[in-house]
């Protein structure tokens, strides 16, 4: 879908003067949410493909062995009581993000799963292959003030894939992530686990080791104005008594947030983490997200539904607010320009997509190391039509 600020491409892309002095072959695209006012965009309901699993050693399963079940405790006028501190760090065994995954899994299930796909392989050929995450981060840029991105594209037998690369700015503060921080992200994952259970029926059992490594992953098809998507996305937990067992209606996404208490403090969640939540959930078409807002000591004192589809109603008067229309808007015209950008079909070959508050999107060219991400396993797969990957491709640094 073309919005104002993607037009000026011209049909001749490959001659378009650089600007910028990149080497890409590119213009650059504005990022200000006026430019992304209008209609909401078309954007079809995502249905799931099918789904896997990564375990304890980040071991990649077909199946849904790592899917829990949401089991929120009885509500008797009293609030949860959770230690989100409990087993910190003595029970954690948090992921290697050193490791840079880039869409191996998704592209292990994609290996698999590809012959059976609706529309055939044919389809696959106009798609965008990306992680949830990645689009998520797409639709937050025209109100984002903080954090920048990098994507890396390559087109391959037609497919365009996307692959996020971490900012040297990202990975300076991973690096330095202060104890305060790490102990808030285990309080994250430390949530999930008083809320789900691993059997339906069953209740939670929080004496457990918290890993960071498994994972249940879903994988969804969907389509945004003209692009069809295949994407995939870490679903916490199924809701068993959801009105419908048809997934993606039936997942729940968990949440924390640190308790309000002053009209500001509210204005700023629904403002800042609201958008988030709302962009990650209903990208894959998960209906509600369940929030345990912890006090300073680090206990859940209160829960609070969040329906999906009424977010935007807590800013929709709020002048610094966010639009739902901008965020897709500006995300189907993202997938416009980087389609009309990645014109060589060569997997080696990567467009680097750079983004920074207060700029706009450019691209450069690059050939090779260090951003080509489609692994030579899959490659050779593909291009040989072998039916299915390695039993263990090694990650990708």
């Amino acid at each position: 879908m073309d919005r104002r600020g993607t037009k000026r491409r011209g049909e001749n892309i490959e001659v378009a003067e650089p600007r910028n002095k990149l080497p890409g072959p590119a213009p650059s695209m504005p990022t200000d949410p006026a430019l992304y006012s209008g209609p909401f965009p078309f954007y079809r309901r995502p249905s799931e493909l099918g789904c896997f699993s990564l375990d304890a050693q980040r071991q990649y399963h077909g199946d849904a062995q790592a899917l829990r079940y949401y089991s929120p405790p009885p509500t008797n006028g009293q609030g949860p009581n959770f230690d989100l501190r409990d087993g910190y760090p003595d029970r954690y065994q948090p992921r290697d993000e050193e490791i840079r995954e880039g869409l191996d899994h998704l592209l292990r299930w994609l290996l698999d799963h590809r012959g059976q796909l609706e529309g055939g392989p044919g389809w696959l050929a106009g798609a965008i292959v990306t992680w949830r995450g990645h689009l998520t981060k797409l639709l937050t840029t025209p109100y984002e003030r903080q954090e920048g991105w990098q994507l890396a594209a390559s087109r391959f037998q037609g497919t365009l894939y996307l692959s996020e690369v971490e900012t040297p700015a990202a990975r300076a503060q991973r690096l330095a992530r202060p104890p305060l921080l790490r102990e808030l992200m285990y309080m994250g994952y430390k949530f999930e686990q008083y809320m789900c259970a691993d059997k339906p029926g069953s209740s939670p059992d929080p004496s457990g080791e918290v890993n960071t490594n498994v994972a249940f992953c879903s994988v969804l098809r969907s389509r945004l104005g003209n692009h069809p998507l295949l994407f995939s996305g870490e679903v916490d937990c199924i809701d068993p008594q959801a009105p419908s067992t048809q997934p993606p209606t039936c997942y729940v996404e968990l949440k924390t947030s640190k308790e309000m208490h002053s009209p500001g403090q509210w204005r700023s969640f629904y403002r800042h983490k609201l958008l988030k939540w709302w962009a990650q959930s209903f990208l894959l078409g998960i209906p509600n997200v369940v929030a345990g807002f912890r006090n300073p000591e680090g206990f859940i004192c209160s829960l609070k539904t969040f329906p999906t589809m009424e977010m935007f109603e807590y800013v929709r008067n709020d002048r610094d607010g966010w639009n739902p229309s901008v965020c897709m808007n500006f995300c189907a015209a993202f997938l416009s320009f980087a389609q009309n950008t990645v014109v060589q079909d060569d997997p080696r070959l990567v467009y680097l997509f750079s983004w920074e508050p207060g700029s706009p999107v450019t691209v450069s060219k690059h050939q090779d190391a260090p951003y080509a991400f489609l692994p030579t396993w899959y490659v050779e797969a593909v291009t040989q039509d072998l039916p299915s990957p390695p039993k263990t491709p090694s990650p990708k640094n």
